[in-house]
């Protein structure tokens, strides 16, 4: 990344987009909005050889701070990794055929308050030592 692209890249998507920018990827970056996902996150493509290298020309804009690769859905994740030519909200496949049992896609909520956690409504095999104490014999004074 040359110092006179960063400039350039700062001067089209703004300091506040820029900085932003070099915050959370490490890169300054301009393309073409190609579409957001129900999660907010929005998708980007530079396909001038010049500015971009190949490859690295489709990146995500997460919507949360703390981002993770389970925000992005999995038609939005082919054609980030080119298994899909056209982004979903070009696609005509993707558009017309959406199966009625699909659900809304959901992160992963792994290590966070929303994460599943089983629980057992079957009593346990093996209970706790509970020791059962017996009051001391022998010298008791009754007064």
């Amino acid at each position: 990344m040359s110092l006179a692209r960063t400039i350039r890249h700062a001067r089209s998507v703004g300091f506040k987009e820029w900085f932003r920018q070099m915050t959370y990827i490490g890169d300054a970056k301009m393309g073409k909005l190609v579409g957001t996902d129900q999660l907010g996150n929005r998708y980007f493509e530079n396909t001038d050889p010049n500015e971009e290298i190949p490859g690295r020309h489709r990146w995500v804009d997460y919507s949360q701070d703390d981002f993770n690769a389970s925000q992005v859905p999995p038609e939005w994740h082919s054609w980030l990794s080119h298994i899909r030519k056209d982004a979903p909200s070009e696609d005509p496949i993707v558009k017309s055929v959406t199966p009625p049992w699909k659900i809304p896609y959901v992160e992963n909520m792994t290590g966070t308050r929303g994460s599943f956690k089983t629980y057992s409504t079957t009593a346990p095999k093996i209970r706790a030592w509970e020791p059962i104490v017996k009051p001391r014999g022998g010298n008791q004074s009754t007064q």
